[in-house]
């Protein structure tokens, strides 16, 4: 794989170029290219590029969830490559909901960030109930949870999730983030979670840490 594909890539993922990036990455999957090297030197920094734009002002919500599109379309080529050559992910993050709140574009943006940074992502969709998340966590043994409220109303069932898992002894085994519009830091710290973040590049950026120090 060149520079120059590599660039073309990056900006194809900034443009939100979907059949572009799709014909690119099967153009160079024919040629022998390694799926981890399409991911790890050009997909992975080319999401990063964009969550850096996102942050500073230079890209805003429309624009990044194109990009998220042509992610998401790279990796519907990628992952079962990735997955039939054993290649590891970086770590495994539970995403959802909470009860009640059926807002998604928040969480499915932290998830495409989350891919992006070579995660592997178990999405348990919206208005996810705490049991949701309990059986979840035993099933799949994420390293982090988030969980994503938008309302007011809907934000408390960030605690009552927190405590059942807690009550079904699963707490000490993840760590948990949780972000959306009305969530502050002082509210994650009165709910125990590990960690808050205001917007998906900082949540991405945070689970980084967490994964990290884990």
């Amino acid at each position: 794989m060149t520079t120059q594909d590599i660039e073309e890539l990056k900006n194809c993922l900034q443009n939100g170029e979907r059949k572009k990036i799709t014909a690119i990455i099967e153009k160079l999957i024919a040629n022998n290219t390694l799926p981890v090297t399409i991911l790890n030197d050009a997909l992975i920094p080319g999401m990063t590029r964009v969550g850096e734009k996102m942050k500073c002002g230079e890209m805003y919500l429309p624009e990044v969830l194109h990009s998220a599109g042509a992610m998401n379309a790279a990796m519907e080529i990628l992952k079962p490559l990735l997955l039939q050559n054993n290649v590891q992910s970086a770590g495994r993050v539970l995403v959802g909901t909470v009860k009640g709140d059926m807002h998604d574009i928040g969480k499915n943006l932290v998830g495409i960030m989350l891919k992006g940074a070579g995660m592997e992502v178990v999405d348990l969709g919206v208005q996810a109930p705490p049991d949701k998340f309990v059986e979840a966590i035993k099933t799949h043994r994420p390293a982090i949870v988030g969980m994503s409220a938008m309302l007011t109303t809907t934000m408390l069932g960030m605690k009552t999730t927190i405590e059942a898992i807690a009550s079904a002894g699963l707490r000490p085994s993840v760590k948990i983030i949780v972000g959306g519009a009305p969530v502050t830091q002082r509210f994650a710290d009165e709910i125990g979670a590990d960690a808050y973040a205001r917007d998906a590049v900082r949540a991405a950026e945070k689970v980084k840490e967490l994964l990290a120090a884990a």
